[in-house]
């Protein structure tokens, strides 16, 4: 992880990841260029309040995968803090966190669209708009607005894989579409038996 003792131009990037896909690695990539990023830091949740429906695999087996996924970039890293806390998992903790770990980093957050415009429903958004930079990308047709009290850029990234896709087409133990997993994230699902029963 980078040094604490420089400032940084660090984000974000939390979510399921299950599986971690193309989709989130194009948006990662687009992000790191735009905003002229020294480190995307993705952060795997044990349970994401946003999706209490869903039970993801482990999060070893989801870390393990972004790992895999991300070994040829210097800058990208997984930090496991939010699965292995107790569920459910919230940015405001998480941006508290790095925010005593780096002091001196301008914090991103790395968000679609739809995330973005329920910003005011996430716990703690004053504290949010004060210590983020957010980085948003559009989800469909939807524009993204600017909104009162936060600053935001927007990421104009498109990729068409979708982690739900992905896991009703590997429990159906059918080849996942071509270019939305990277291989070694599939030989590890195969390897492992993921998703062959529903997760």
């Amino acid at each position: 992880m980078a040094s604490n003792n420089s400032p940084v131009r660090l984000c974000l990037f939390g979510g399921s990841f299950d599986p971690v896909h193309s989709g989130h690695l194009v948006l990662a990539e687009k992000a790191h260029a735009v905003a002229a990023l020294d480190r995307v830091i993705f952060l795997p949740c044990r349970q994401s309040p946003h999706k209490p429906e869903h039970a993801p695999v482990a999060a070893n087996h989801r870390a393990a995968m972004l790992k895999l996924a991300l070994a040829d970039w210097p800058w990208a890293e997984v930090s496991t803090w939010e699965a292995d806390r107790e569920p459910p998992s919230f940015s405001w903790q998480t941006v508290e966190h790095f925010r005593s770990l780096f002091p001196r980093a301008e914090l991103f957050w790395l968000l679609g669209g739809d995330q973005w415009t329920a910003l005011e429903k996430w716990a703690r958004p004053d504290f949010l708009a004060a210590n983020l930079h957010f980085l948003v990308f559009p989800r469909g047709d939807a524009p993204v607005l600017p909104k009162p009290g936060f600053r935001h850029t927007l990421i104009q990234a498109l990729h068409p894989a979708s982690s739900t896709r992905l896991r009703q087409t590997l429990a159906a133990g059918t080849p996942p579409p071509a270019g939305w997993l990277p291989a070694p994230v599939l030989d590890y699902v195969r390897l492992h038996g993921l998703y062959a029963s529903g997760g």
